[in-house]
């Protein structure tokens, strides 16, 4: 497994392998091809930022077999998806902020992210994972309210996309076998999920098979698999960590 990072350091942004606190740089391009330059910085030295730029997030609803049955919604025939805004994107360690204008319910949504590596457009299933680069773990933050105040409209990219809304990282982790990974959501030091990926109804490589049938990914990209049950709402000062082994943790603090 490979941990890739990209930092902020000395006013310049980078990019590189993670291992033992220490970072190994690279340049060129972390998709399409880079090489060490030799230099190592140590992670307390860095400020990492997410670890990608995506151009759009697939997001997923109704991807997991628990959260159908408890919540009685038959199982999808075909991927039920959603857009993360890029402006919602933001780094481990940042703090998701609540709207000004935004007084109700705000609730974290702890998940897996496939991070696209290779322009993937119209794949066949059996080619889809050549077109993954690797994995992270990502917040689908919700002002839930929002989602159904219309009875007209559901707002799923207005309850979903304000600044702040999608965490990611903290890092890209390639050589990961998803599904024997779990998904764990842990807010103010108490686990409120903890799921496994093998339950989805859409495993990866049937999800970026489909979704580039109906829309080109590019590298960067990051398709969010959707939750289990367990997710819930957070308080101004709550510390939320999304965990999943052999990535890591993602922490956020919300605030006002």
């Amino acid at each position: 497994m490979t941990a890739w990072v990209r930092y902020s350091h000395g006013g310049a942004t980078g990019f590189g392998t993670l291992a033992d606190g220490t970072i190994r740089e690279h340049a060129g391009d972390m998709f399409a091809g880079s090489a060490p330059t030799g230099r190592t910085l140590a992670l307390a030295e860095v400020t990492l930022l997410a670890p990608c730029v995506p151009s759009k997030m697939p997001a997923l609803w109704n991807n997991f077999h628990e959260r159908a049955a408890k919540e009685g919604n038959p199982l999808p025939a075909e991927p039920l998806y959603f857009l993360k805004s890029n402006n919602s994107f933001c780094a481990p360690g940042s703090t998701i902020r609540r709207p000004p204008h935004f007084g109700g319910k705000v609730i974290f949504e702890a998940e897996l992210g496939i991070v696209i590596g290779r322009r993937a457009s119209g794949v066949a299933e059996a080619d889809a994972l050549d077109h993954v680069f690797g994995y992270t773990c990502v917040n689908d933050v919700t002002a839930v309210e929002i989602l159904r105040a219309d009875p007209t409209f559901e707002q799923w990219t207005r309850s979903k996309g304000f600044d702040t809304f999608g965490p990611i990282g903290p890092v890209i982790a390639t050589g990961l076998d998803p599904m024997t990974l779990s998904v764990r959501a842990i807010l103010n030091g108490q686990t409120r999920q903890d799921y496994p990926v093998a339950d989805m109804i859409f495993a990866p490589a049937r999800l970026v098979a489909r979704i580039s049938r109906d829309m080109t990914l590019e590298p960067g990209d990051i398709i969010a698999c959707g939750t289990s049950v367990g997710a819930g709402s957070m308080k101004p000062g709550s510390v939320i960590r999304i965990e999943i082994d052999g990535i890591g943790a993602l922490e956020n603090r919300y605030a006002d």
